[in-house]
């Protein structure tokens, strides 16, 4: 995967890097796989905004996804490789032996005309998807189950990839990309190799516009406003916030813990994201 550079024609331009996606085979979806989308503005169900800066941006049609690949013992031929405008990872369209079709997360290492699998008995081959029991210990894996048939939660962005470090009883422990070390159970199923796009991280913006096409609206500093409109506003000789940064609101933000105490899934943490800080913490 290449990243394209533009000469600078305008200051946007200037700093402002593109993908070749080199990967893909296809511009248009398939229609019986795509819906439509609603945006939200941010707002809630009262029509009140509860998430601020989002709002316009390019129309989009959802692609259905199949996180839970449970048709199993039946053979898929990867049609092609899709650009999602939903999400950073690349899609591929499988067409099953039965004539039935569906779009997956796309591995890095699949090709257009590989034959992918799903169940007991698949190969250890990337874009096989079986239980975490199943594989080997040093396999790299990706759209992890964290309860058996509910369908993958983890590692579904970009480049992501997540080793299976050791197996015990009914239980699997995985490295995330955090370096959080968790456990899961056995039955749970994940897809084998690493996902594709890693260089997604890469790409730099370079002008304003680009975020307002993603549906990114501007965000003024608190710094910039007045004492009336944010806790960090005013000041005549500096322009520096006193204190700890807050939201708007006066809530502690900038490092501030917002994770619960006490949660169900913090039995499963064996090691935090931080070495040294206990699980949960």
């Amino acid at each position: 995967m290449a990243i394209r550079k533009t000469k600078p024609t305008s200051p946007g331009r200037r700093f402002a890097t593109y993908q070749l996606r080199e990967q893909i085979t296809a511009t248009e979806p398939e229609k019986s796989l795509v819906e439509g989308i609603k945006k939200s503005g941010g707002r809630n169900s009262n029509g009140r905004i509860t998430s601020r800066h989002r709002g316009g941006g390019a129309k989009r049609r959802y692609r259905k996804i199949d996180f839970k690949r449970t048709r199993d013992g039946i053979p898929a031929k990867v049609a092609t490789i899709e650009y999602d405008p939903n999400r950073s990872a690349y899609i591929a369209l499988l067409h099953y032996a039965d004539g039935e079709k569906a779009y997956i997360l796309a591995p890095s290492q699949i090709e257009v005309g590989n034959v992918v699998n799903s169940g007991p008995g698949s190969d250890i081959r990337p874009g096989n998807c079986l239980a975490l029991g199943d594989m080997p210990v040093g396999t790299t894996v990706h759209n992890v189950e964290l309860k058996a048939g509910q369908g993958g939660k983890m590692g579904r962005s970009a480049g992501t990839a997540i080793q299976l470090v050791a197996k015990e009883g009914d239980m699997v422990t995985l490295r995330l990309p955090s370096s959080e070390m968790r456990l899961v159970r056995a039955e749970c199923r994940a897809t084998i190799g690493s996902l594709s796009n890693s260089e997604h991280q890469n790409v730099r913006i370079g002008k304003a516009g680009r975020n307002r096409h993603k549906g990114k609206r501007p965000q003024t500093r608190g710094i910039a406003m007045n004492p009336v409109d944010h806790p960090h506003g005013g000041g005549e000789a500096h322009k520096t916030p006193g204190g700890h940064p807050v939201t708007p609101w006066g809530k502690p933000t900038l490092g501030y813990r917002t994770r619960k105490k006490g949660k169900q899934s913090d039995r499963y943490i064996v090691r935090g994201r931080r070495r040294g800080k206990k699980k949960g913490r």
